[in-house]
C-alpha cells in the first residue's frame, strides 16, 4: 500500500507537511503497512491538500485532507473507516482525466525528489534517443512538431535551436528561463517542483543538438521548493552520470547549475535576464545581434522556458508528428494554463491549442465562483489583454488570441465576474508594469506612468474628459517606442478594457459611477428606513462612528465622515445597508 501527499507550494500552503507527518505517525501507532509517499501538484489547487491511497492495483484521491480525513483513511487501509466524505468527486476526475498533459505528464504522479520514479515513467529514454541519432536529426524533429516558445512571444524552438548551432564558437551555452513574474502564474514553478527532471533532460536534449556542454537554469529566488526540488534532481542525475562526462557512453558531456534571480518581472526577457546573469542590472539589450548569436557573456546561447524544455522529451520520444497532430495550423501541441481570479476551480491545466477560452474556464476552471456572471479573462499576465465573456468562443492560438489584442503570454488566466470593475483591473495590471520597468526606455518609464496617473484620477473619481483618448494615444506611443516586451505589451490592458469597455470608462469620468460597486470613491453608502430595525450593530461596528441613530430607529450614515471601508454592509442582518 502507498499514501501520496501532494506536496507542490500549493499543497504545502494549504497544510499538506502537517498531513503527511500525522499519517506516518498515525500508520506507525496503528502498524499499517503503508509507505507514506510525496508528490508535486496535480493541478488541483482548490482542492488542496490531496492525498492518493494505492492499494491493490487501483487508486483513489482524497481532497481538502484535515485531521478527521487522515484518520478516516488510516482507518480504511485497516478494512474498518470510511473516507468517502473526502473522495474527490467523478466530476473533478473528469476534468483531469480530460486534458491533455504533455509538459504535466508527471506533475503529481511521481516523486520529484525521486529519479527513480522519473525513470520507472520512461524517464531519460528521449535523451537516449536523441544521442543516438545527429544533433541535426534532433532539430530536424522538434521543427516537424511545431514546438513554439512556451515563454509568451511563442517563436519556433526549432529556430532557435538551429541558430545557435549554426553560430561560430567551440563554447555555447543553454539558459532555462525559470523567472516565472506574472502575478497568477505559476506553471513553470509546477512543472520543476513536480518534475524536475523532464526540464533536466530537455534541457540536456537541446544542448547536444546546439553544441553546447554547459547550463544554466535562472530560476527566481521566490521559488525556494523549486530551487530546493531541482538541486536534489541535479545531483541524481550527476550520481547516475545523466549529466557530466560522456553521457550514456555517447561521447557527450553536459552538466548545469542554478542561479537565482532577484524577482525582475523584466528579467523574463531574455537579453535582460542574460544581463542579469551576467552580474549587470536587469535590462534588455538591443537585437541584433540575438542570443544565439551574442549572447552570455558574448557566447552562442540558446533561452526557453521551463514548459518549453518540459515538452522536449515527449517529442523526442513519441515523434514530432505526434506533437503537430494536436492543436491548430499556426499553434501545435498543448498549452498549460495558470487558472486564478473568480473562477471556481483554481489550478492548473494542459489543454490542446484550439481549445477556446470558454473550454479552459467552464471545463477545468469549473465556470465562475458563486454562479456569478463571466465577465472577461485576463490573458497573457499583466501586460496581456481583456477578453470579454462574448468572445468566449476564440480559440486559444497565438493568431487568434493576438486578434482580440491578447497574447498568449506564458499561460496565465486571471478570471473575471461581474463584480469586477474593468478599470480598475486596467489600472490594476498597469500598476504592476509601471513598477516593474527597468527605466531604460523614456516612452515605457514615463510613458506608463503618466496612464497610471489618469487611471488613479478615474478610479478616484477625478476623470475628466478626454482622459480615455489620452490614454489611447499614450498607450499607442509605448507600444511603438520600447525596447523589450515589457514596454510593448505594457498598455494592452488599458487598451483591450477601452476596447470592449468603453462604457465603464465613460461611467467613472462622467457619471462618477462604478456599475460593479468596486471603486470606493465612486460608491456612496446608505441606510434603506425601510429594512432598518435599529439594532445599532452597524453604528457600533462603524470604525469612524459616521453612523447615527437610536436604537429601534432607522440610522443614517453621515456622507462626509464615511470612509467606504463597508463594514457596515458586511455586519447587517437585514441587508438595508447598501452601496450605490
Amino acid at each position: 500500500m502507498r499514501v501520496v501527499v501532494g506536496k507542490g507550494s500549493c499543497g504545502i500552503a494549504a497544510g499538506a507537511s502537517k498531513i503527511s507527518e500525522l499519517l506516518m505517525k498515525r500508520a506507525r501507532e496503528e502498524q499499517v503497512d503503508a509507505e507514506i509517499g510525496t508528490t508535486g501538484c496535480i493541478g488541483l489547487c482548490y482542492l488542496e491538500p490531496l492525498v492518493t491511497v494505492e492499494k491493490d492495483g487501483q487508486s483513489v484521491m482524497y481532497g481538502r485532507v484535515d485531521q478527521a480525513a487522515c484518520e478516516e483513511i488510516i482507518r480504511e487501509l485497516q478494512g474498518v473507516g470510511d473516507a468517502s466524505a473526502w473522495k474527490v468527486s467523478s466530476a473533478d476526475l473528469g476534468n483531469l482525466l480530460g486534458q491533455t498533459r504533455i509538459a504535466l505528464r508527471n506533475c503529481g504522479i511521481v516523486d520529484p525528489e525521486e529519479i527513480d520514479a522519473y525513470i520507472e515513467k520512461g524517464g531519460y529514454k528521449g535523451l537516449r534517443k536523441a544521442l543516438s541519432v545527429k544533433p541535426e536529426d534532433v532539430i530536424e524533429e522538434i521543427k516537424k512538431s511545431g514546438l513554439a516558445g512556451r515563454g509568451g512571444a511563442g517563436f519556433p524552438t526549432w529556430f532557435k535551436w538551429n541558430a545557435a548551432r549554426n553560430s561560430a564558437g567551440e563554447r555555447k551555452l543553454m539558459i532555462v528561463n525559470a523567472d516565472e513574474g506574472d502575478p497568477g502564474a505559476f506553471m513553470d514553478r509546477s512543472v520543476i517542483e513536480g518534475d524536475p527532471h523532464s526540464l533536466i533532460e530537455g534541457v540536456a536534449i537541446g544542448a547536444y543538438a546546439i553544441g553546447a556542454h554547459e547550463g544554466l537554469a535562472y530560476v527566481r529566488a521566490e521559488y525556494p521548493l523549486a530551487v530546493e526540488r531541482l538541486e536534489k534532481a541535479l545531483a541524481q542525475a550527476r550520481e547516475r552520470k545523466i549529466l557530466g562526462q560522456d553521457i550514456f557512453g555517447s561521447g557527450f558531456s553536459f552538466d548545469m547549475k542554478i542561479k537565482t534571480g532577484a524577482g525582475a518581472f523584466v528579467c523574463g526577457e531574455e537579453t535582460a535576464l542574460i544581463a542579469s546573469l551576467e552580474g549587470e542590472r536587469g535590462q534588455p539589450r538591443l537585437k541584433p545581434p540575438f542570443p544565439a548569436q551574442k549572447g552570455y557573456f558574448g557566447l552562442p546561447t540558446n533561452i526557453n522556458n521551463v514548459e518549453t524544455y518540459a515538452n522536449v522529451p515527449w517529442i523526442i520520444e513519441n515523434g514530432g508528428e505526434k506533437f503537430a497532430a494536436m492543436g491548430t495550423e499556426g499553434s501545435k501541441g498543448t498549452k498549460v494554463f495558470a487558472l486564478t481570479g473568480k473562477v471556481a476551480k483554481g489550478g492548473l491545466c494542459e489543454m490542446p491549442m484550439g481549445s477556446t477560452i470558454r473550454d479552459v474556464v467552464f471545463g477545468p476552471g469549473g465556470g465562475i465562483r458563486g454562479g456569478k456572471a463571466f465577465k472577461a479573462v485576463q490573458m497573457g499576465g499583466p501586460s496581456g489583454g481583456c477578453i470579454p465573456a462574448s468572445l468566449d468562443q476564440t480559440i486559444i492560438d497565438y493568431k487568434a488570441l493576438a486578434a482580440t489584442g491578447a497574447i498568449m503570454g506564458s499561460g496565465g488566466m486571471v478570471v473575471m465576474d461581474e463584480t469586477s470593475c474593468m478599470v480598475d483591473m486596467a489600472r490594476f495590471f498597469l500598476d504592476f508594469t509601471c513598477k516593474e520597468s527597468c527605466g531604460k526606455c523614456v516612452q515605457c518609464r514615463i510613458g506608463t506612468k503618466r496612464m497610471l496617473e489618469t487611471l488613479n484620477r478615474i478610479v478616484e473619481g477625478k476623470g475628466e474628459a478626454g482622459d480615455i483618448e489620452k490614454l489611447e494615444e499614450l498607450g499607442s506611443l509605448v507600444k511603438a517606442g520600447s525596447l523589450c516586451g515589457l514596454g510593448q505589451s505594457a498598455p494592452n490592458p488599458v487598451l483591450t478594457t477601452i476596447r470592449y469597455f468603453r462604457e465603464e470608462y465613460e461611467e467613472h469620468i462622467h457619471e462618477k459611477k462604478c456599475r460593479s460597486k468596486a471603486c470606493k470613491a465612486l460608491l456612496k453608502y446608505v441606510v434603506d428606513e425601510s429594512k432598518c430595525v435599529g439594532c445599532t450593530l452597524c453604528a457600533r461596528n462603524c470604525p469612524v462612528k459616521a453612523i447615527k441613530g437610536s436604537p429601534r430607529s432607522a440610522h443614517s450614515i453621515d456622507q462626509e465622515i464615511c470612509i467606504k471601508c463597508g463594514k457596515c454592509v458586511t455586519v447587517c442582518r437585514f441587508k438595508a445597508v447598501e452601496a450605490r
